[in-house]
């Protein structure tokens, strides 16, 4: 395989999903095209009602070691299908997912200076998705918590910060009612804390943290998650900072990343969206931008990343979402 960073075109697999996800994924190819990134893609024809991810992506996903996705409808209750992005985060291990929520200039907003990090750990929790009917009409939905999956995320988060000069690392919990799973959850945190004495580390009660958020987000800097609280957490903040529609994410391994939109709320969109061609591109293209930093082409990603700011800041072409009529 071509060594990162030396120039050679990567290949990488691209997911176009449903809804709105082949209009984002379509307007990122012709980017890609535009600036001779050096990329290519392997696209895949995938949707959210698949029993299971086909095989044939699978292992694309692990000989190119990145991809590219557009989103996946997840059914919604009633057992039967499960969701196609759980799936792979636990197939190809993806323990980290990383959302950046942050202002965008000529994009007002109600609050200022928010630069915040939501780091998520991505493959237990509540998703463990170990569900079953005890008796009719009763439920037991089981959250499982584990100290290697809690001191790995809470590792990932302190190195992130340490590398991005960032001051803060704030770990979200539910300690106070979940005493045993979300207390190991914070006692990971704590231990992998002390290895970082020039990083002021907080701890906040999710509830609190929503609340929070709202109010005063610009008080946050890393936020470091279990599963669900992490999901809430970074939809909360993307709202505060733009929407859905613009903020970039990321689910990393120690073997492979898949590059997303950043908040999973109304990442496929509606049929209206669809017909019209007005899905907002923004958060998948500065995805692809983090997936060109990844790739050791930080250059490439540069460009990238200033030339959507740009077009922000100038407001002359925006999606409704942003206030516009624009197209994709």
């Amino acid at each position: 395989m071509p060594r990162p960073g030396d120039g050679t075109p990567r290949a990488v697999t691209l997911i176009s999903g449903d809804g709105i996800g082949p209009l984002v994924t379509g307007a990122v190819e012709q980017v890609m095209e535009v600036m001779h990134a050096p990329v290519y893609f392997e696209k895949f024809d995938v949707h959210g009602d698949m029993k299971e991810m086909p095989i044939e992506v699978m292992n694309s996903i692990k000989k190119n070691k990145v991809c590219l996705k557009g989103g996946l409808a997840t059914p919604v209750g009633g057992g039967g299908v499960s969701s196609l992005n759980v799936q792979m985060r636990k197939q190809l291990d993806l323990f980290a997912s990383l959302v950046n929520c942050c202002n965008l200039p000529g994009l007002p907003t109600r609050h200022e200076n928010v630069d915040i990090v939501v780091i998520r750990e991505n493959t237990e929790g509540e998703y463990a998705g170990l569900e079953h009917e005890v008796v009719p009409g009763v439920v037991e939905s089981l959250k499982v918590i584990t100290k290697f999956c809690s001191e790995r995320i809470a590792q990932y988060a302190f190195e992130y910060a340490y590398l991005n000069n960032r001051k803060t690392v704030t770990a979200v919990h539910k300690a106070n009612i979940m005493k045993l799973a979300d207390g190991l959850f914070l006692e990971s945190c704590r231990e992998v804390a002390t290895k970082y004495p020039g990083i002021k580390y907080n701890e906040i009660i999710v509830d609190n943290c929503c609340m929070q958020l709202v109010s005063k987000p610009e008080q946050f800097d890393v936020m470091v998650t279990p599963n669900l609280y992490g999901n809430l957490v970074a939809n909360t903040a993307a709202g505060i900072v733009g929407g859905t529609g613009v903020m970039p994410g990321g689910n990393v391994g120690d073997d492979h990343a898949v590059f997303e939109q950043g908040a999973s709320a109304g990442n496929v969109g509606n049929d209206k969206l669809v017909e019209q061609q007005k899905a907002n591109p923004v958060a998948l293209l500065l995805s692809s931008a983090m997936m060109l930093r990844h790739l050791q082409f930080p250059s490439f990603a540069d460009r990238l990343e200033t030339a959507v700011k740009r077009v922000i800041l100038e407001g002359k072409y925006r999606t409704k979402d942003l206030g516009g009529q624009s197209t994709t």
